[in-house]
């Protein structure tokens, strides 16, 4: 008897991954496509779904049919998840309308908000929605779209997420994850997990928007036309999905209340599974992928995207090196910033360099090299870096505790997690114990086990323990934590102080 398969493929900001898992977790075969994304003005960030979304899925699912010799009849179902939650309006035939408008980093909206907050009321936001608007939130994108782009507003037919995207190019139906959907923040109504037509008018009519599904649920099947562009087999299931971030979390391991995901990418996200919907002003609290299941979340705007900054203007050597000898520039800058003490000489980086999200949700917020001087090297900067983001990463647990929330296991994911000197300064700052699984393949594995779920191989989602083992543990150094605390002190009064002037000129360039 052959034997059956599992599909997930994830679209990431830089890049996107598909896999090949067999029913017990053992990989296949897996697929890496690289691709940019556009930032046509400061702030705005965009991705052409055609371009990058769809072309990176049927690229993906080619290369592993074609590397494995599997028969696409024997793959028992398709996972996917991209970055989200984003803003992409398609017209009656399907067709995107303009490029898709991305997450967080995404800034634009900040009129959009100041005038939802005051029209709706911004306790009454909160109130349905379960949390605060920010750059995160993907109601203020559409109305941006209706203000700026009405002739694009009048000819949208669905407004879709990224995997929801996928989903109706496999399926040709028009669906959302409920815990996507709650990132459509003020159209979503936390408690009743329903849309809001009540507000319709201020945003856009809910016929716009697909239905909500739990991630693991049955979308439909792929479609004739889809299995010719892809080389899928007709009919087989392809579920709702879920965004990056949630697959990431599955993928790590998290199954236990209090479980939390801290993922290593562009930016920093984290996701802490609770038993309840939690009340909170600084982050964001939702359903999660099933029924009676929530979820405490929130990340930085940056992280992996700094250091990719950093190596593109500043590590012509290391690049160099890259091309020649081989190797790779991060893993030469790591050994570069390890040169540096604890602390950087006393050189602080505020890591705001596209705003802030939680707990500031400041999409105001600008970067800062604090206490530079000619004695400090490209080792000192980097590593500052490093420990910046590691000093953002201390101010949510910190502020997550003062809200009630203390995470039990802390499991560290995504690209960044390579970096062993940036775990190890993270660990130290936070001084908590970070848990990394042996498997970094990441959400297209949390993909592949969600549909297995979906078509009954596995009862729950708690079962990914079946899949997941833990590769190690970093433990803090708590000789090394006692000499980040000076810089962290100074780090948290730099925003503070700095605030309105990082206002002030944030307006200015808006001009």
């Amino acid at each position: 008897m052959a034997k059956g398969y599992l599909l997930g493929v994830d679209i990431g900001t830089y890049s996107s991954k598909g896999v090949l898992v067999q029913e017990d977790g053992k990989i296949i075969t897996q697929k890496v496509v690289p691709h940019g994304m556009d930032m046509p003005k400061p702030g705005y960030f965009e991705h052409d779904a055609d371009r990058v979304w769809w072309h990176d899925f049927v690229i993906i699912v080619k290369n592993l049919l074609d590397i494995s010799g599997i028969d696409p009849k024997h793959i028992l179902g398709i996972g996917t998840s991209a970055i989200g939650s984003c803003v992409l309006p398609i017209d009656e035939a399907g067709q995107p309308l303009r490029p898709a408008i991305l997450y967080g980093i995404d800034t634009r909206t900040t009129q959009e908000i100041e005038y939802l907050e005051k029209t709706l009321g911004k306790e009454e936001i909160f109130r349905h929605s379960g949390m605060h608007l920010s750059s995160q939130a993907s109601g203020p994108k559409i109305l941006w779209i209706k203000n700026h782009e009405p002739e694009v507003f009048q000819k949208t037919r669905w407004f879709l997420t990224s995997q929801a995207y996928l989903v109706y190019r496999l399926t040709g139906q028009a669906t959302i994850d409920i815990y996507t959907a709650n990132g459509y923040a003020p159209l979503f109504d936390v408690h009743n997990l329903g849309w809001r037509e009540d507000i319709a008018p201020q945003i856009t009519p809910i016929d716009r928007l697909p239905k909500a599904f739990w991630s693991c649920e049955i979308a439909s099947r792929v479609t004739a036309q889809a299995a010719r562009e892809t080389g899928l087999a007709s009919g087989t299931p392809v579920i709702v999905g879920t965004t990056d971030a949630a697959a990431e979390a599955i993928s790590t391991g998290v199954r236990e209340f209090n479980d939390m995901m801290l993922m290593f990418g562009s930016s920093i996200f984290f996701i802490v599974k609770t038993a309840d919907l939690v009340n909170t002003s600084h982050f964001w609290s939702a359903p999660f992928l099933e029924k009676d299941v929530y979820t405490f979340l929130g990340g930085t705007s940056t992280a992996g995207s700094l250091t990719t900054w950093f190596r593109n203007q500043f590590a012509e050597l290391e690049l160099e090196k890259e091309k020649t000898v081989g190797g790779n520039a991060y893993d030469r800058l790591a050994k570069l910033a390890a040169q540096s003490p604890p602390g950087a000489k006393g050189l602080i980086i505020l890591p705001y360099f596209e705003g802030e999200r939680t707990p500031l949700n400041d999409p105001r917020a600008k970067g800062m090299f604090f206490g530079i001087s000619l004695r400090h090297t490209k080792a000192d900067i980097y590593r500052a870096i490093l420990e910046g983001v590691g000093y953002g990463i201390r101010h949510n647990l910190e502020v997550m505790e003062e809200e009630g929330v203390k995470p039990g296991r802390i499991l560290a994911t995504g690209g960044g997690t390579k970096n062993d000197l940036w775990m190890q300064i993270v660990s130290d700052i936070t001084r908590v114990e970070l848990v990394i699984p042996k498997e970094q393949i990441g959400a297209s594995y949390g993909d592949a086990f969600m549909a297995g779920v979906g078509i009954g191989l596995f009862h729950n989602l708690t079962e990914i323990d079946r899949w997941v083992q833990i590769g190690k543990i970093v433990q803090p150094d708590f000789e090394a934590s006692g000499k980040y605390d000076f810089n962290y002190r100074l780090f948290r009064s730099l925003y503070e102080n700095t605030k309105p002037l990082m206002h002030d000129l944030s307006e200015s360039l808006s001009e």
